[in-house]
């Protein structure tokens, strides 16, 4: 076995090539217990799977696929996937969900800058794992985190889900949870099977119910992140 732990998870998990070997590293663990989940995905899986995509390396196919067995595998658990960067700050989590390319770690380095890095640390840029565990719901640290890689091994309470947009102006508000459905249902996985549909309804039915969440249009300026962090902190309950 090669296990880990990722979301609170035991994870059993093999991979050969560079950029998962790197990034699974300081997710490793030397206690021999029974894992969560398995995943293992065979040669001609992952050969099948680069000539399908071919401007995909090999090593980038074994970083994608075992990123969908987990993330697939983790509403099973209570959890989900959620496309966006997550920052810790003072002990919690603050979430920023948007399509690629709208601004989201742009907005999040914001916070390093702004607070200091030393304060603000980037848990994932790109696929934290949203995960209940107990009566919290809490952002996970995962080692699929897109282009940038940037990622911790930590878990903290979320304090709140904003979803951005841009705008010359800056201005945020809490939105109802009716209105959050489809802007997290549009940067998730969606599963194919039914059940796993049904799960992934019921879990985010419990985090809507439980998470604070916002609506934000914002630009670039370090302004940004002031207001987005004021905002979202007076919220934590």
């Amino acid at each position: 076995m090669n296990l880990h732990k990722i979301a609170d998870l035991t994870v059993d998990m093999g991979y050969k090539y560079d950029r998962l070997t790197k990034q699974a590293q300081a997710y490793r663990i030397s206690e021999k217990i029974k894992p969560d989940m398995t995943i293992y995905l065979s040669d001609a899986f992952l050969e099948q799977k680069q000539k399908e995509n071919p401007h995909l390396s090999i090593g980038d196919c074994e970083y994608i696929f075992t990123s969908s067995v987990f993330y697939t595998g983790l509403l099973r658990f209570g959890g989900f996937m959620l496309h966006s960067s997550a920052v810790i700050m003072d002990g919690k989590a603050y979430i920023f969900s948007a399509s690629s390319g709208t601004g989201k770690s742009t907005h999040t380095a914001l916070w390093q800058k702004v607070f200091g890095s030393d304060r603000v640390k980037i848990l994932n840029d790109d696929k934290p794992a949203v995960r209940i565990i107990g009566d919290e719901v809490y952002a996970c640290g995962t080692p699929w985190s897109g282009k940038t890689d940037l990622n911790i091994n930590v878990k903290a309470p979320i304090a709140g889900i904003c979803f951005l947009e841009r705008s010359e102006k800056n201005r945020i508000e809490r939105i109802l949870a009716k209105e959050a459905i489809m802007p997290i249902m549009n940067q998730t996985i969606r599963p194919y099977e039914k059940n796993d549909v049904s799960l992934l309804l019921e879990h985010l039915d419990r985090v809507l119910s439980m998470t604070p969440i916002y609506k934000m249009g914002c630009n670039m300026e370090e302004e940004a992140a002031i207001m987005s962090h004021k905002k979202m902190s007076d919220g934590i309950k």
